[in-house]
C-alpha cells in the first residue's frame, strides 16, 4: 500500500475542517444587526399577532455570555416580547412573554 493512501484520510479530515471553519467564518462576517433586527420583529408580528408593527421593537447589545443581541417588543395589549440573538442570528433562549416592568431599559 502506497505510503501517500495513508495520509489521505489526515488530509480530507484537514479540508473538511477548514471548509467548515471558512463558512461559519463568511456567516459570521456578512450577519448584521439591521439583518438579526429585522428577523426578530418579523418573529415578533407573527407571534403577536394582529396590530404588531416592527415599530414595537427596539435592540440593543447583549448583556450576557453569548448573546449579541437583545430585542424587547411591546404588542399593542401591553405584553413584552423578549427576544435574544447570538452573533449568527439564532435565537439564544425562548422569548419571554411578561406583563412590562415600571420602565423599558433600552
Amino acid at each position: 500500500m502506497p505510503r501517500w493512501l495513508w495520509f489521505t484520510p489526515l488530509a480530507l479530515l484537514i479540508g473538511a475542517t477548514g471548509i467548515i471553519g471558512f463558512r461559519l467564518g463568511l456567516t459570521a462576517a456578512t450577519v448584521t444587526e439591521t439583518d438579526v433586527i429585522e428577523a426578530i420583529a418579523a418573529e415578533y408580528m407573527t407571534a403577536a399577532g394582529k396590530g404588531a408593527a416592527r415599530t414595537d421593537c427596539a435592540a440593543r447589545p447583549g448583556s450576557t455570555r453569548g448573546v449579541w443581541i437583545r430585542v424587547r417588543c411591546l404588542s399593542p395589549e401591553g405584553v413584552w416580547f423578549d427576544y435574544a440573538a447570538d452573533r449568527f442570528g439564532s435565537l439564544v433562549d425562548v422569548p419571554a412573554h411578561q406583563k412590562p416592568d415600571a420602565e423599558l431599559n433600552i
